[in-house]
């Protein structure tokens, strides 16, 4: 009686359902693959691989256009991803949205800039989070980081002419006026001369301590040179362009640059190791691709609201913590006072 007891309930647990497995994560990866940004594409991919696990990717070429990205957004909406990361391009995010907001389907863009992304976002609905600094993050950065740095000195600002050049500039007169603060030299340079003797020796008439020039790296290295020769011992500041390449003059120990930190110098040790061991240089937007999916995951997994305090943060990532405001902006700006010595830009918080 016991035998038949236990065959009939091992032949009941035999025929019962069994309990449904829970559905695999699944994330939407879009980037140009292809075309003249495919080497900036393969960085957010190998981050996002990176960083995945065992969640199932489902990765499109955007091709850094309007018609691309529509087509991403459609596939992500049949393939029923749960969260999207990527997009470099404004002309491709800003015609996935409106097809991912329909479906739901919040985006976290490791690369898109544009101010007006985020600034919409009350009036479209875009489900758009951003963990790239926005277009005027720059120019802020430098009217609250330089004005409080040089709030007891005195000071004077150039600029090359240029629209970039002339809005930093602007800007950071604009943010130390805010201040109470007046710069004794104000002038617009003429770029790319082989020497600037004539504006560093006004800038040392004008008795500048500090100089902030909207302009490149070469001209901000042949001011830094001039004004040396002629025995004025002035701190040039410039923006993110003082990382480009130089073609000439090599730039002056001590120029001070307010920019975005190199990623891998700030990076969690054990992601470097993890991006070591896949072969995977962490360069471009290889880490910040890595920290959004980091995002992606652990917002998907919360059972809060999905696509409001759940990608809201905070998020520990391998770039730091990480929070948005409501219109998906980073809280904390990630530009950082540098100095150069010599051979590579330090913290100046380090130093």
């Amino acid at each position: 009686m016991r035998f038949a007891t236990a065959a009939t309930l091992l032949l009941a647990l035999s025929l019962a359902p069994s309990p449904a497995r829970a559905e695999a994560l699944k994330v939407g990866v879009a980037a140009p693959l292809s075309g003249s940004s495919e080497l900036l594409g393969r960085q957010v991919l190998n981050g996002a691989r990176a960083a995945a696990g065992d969640t199932i990717l489902e990765i499109v070429d955007d091709a850094c256009t309007a018609e691309g990205g529509a087509a991403a957004a459609r596939r992500f909406v049949e393939a029923k991803v749960k969260i999207v990361v990527g997009f470099l391009c404004t002309e491709s995010i800003e015609a996935a949205l409106p097809i991912l907001k329909d479906a739901g389907i919040p985006t976290i863009t490791p690369g898109v800039r544009t101010d007006s992304v985020t600034d919409r976002r009350e009036k479209t609905g875009w489900l758009i989070y951003r963990l790239a600094p926005r277009a005027d993050g720059e120019e802020n950065a430098i009217g609250t980081l330089l004005v409080t740095l040089w709030r007891d000195s005195l000071f004077a600002v150039v600029d090359d002419g240029t629209i970039y050049g002339r809005d930093l500039a602007e800007n950071f007169r604009a943010a130390a006026a805010n201040r109470g603060l007046t710069p004794v030299f104000v002038d617009t340079y003429r770029p790319q001369m082989e020497n600037q003797i004539g504006l560093a020796g006004r800038l040392r008439r004008a008795g500048a301590a500090n100089v902030f020039v909207g302009g490149d790296r070469d001209d901000i290295a042949i001011m830094t040179r001039d004004a040396a020769g002629l025995g004025a011992r002035l701190t040039f500041a410039g923006g993110e362009t003082l990382r480009s390449a130089s073609n000439g003059v090599p730039l002056a120990s001590g120029t001070l640059m307010v920019g975005l930190p190199e990623w891998a110098e700030i990076a969690d040790p054990a992601t470097l190791q993890t991006l070591a061991e896949r072969h995977i240089v962490p360069e471009g937007y290889v880490l910040p691709a890595y920290a959004a999916m980091q995002v992606a995951i652990a917002a998907a997994g919360s059972e809060q609201d999905f696509a409001a305090p759940a990608l809201g943060g905070p998020h520990s990532t391998a770039l730091g913590e990480i929070r948005f405001d409501a219109k998906g902006d980073l809280t904390a700006g990630p530009f950082r006072i540098f100095r150069y010595d010599g051979a590579r830009f330090v913290p100046l918080e380090s130093q």
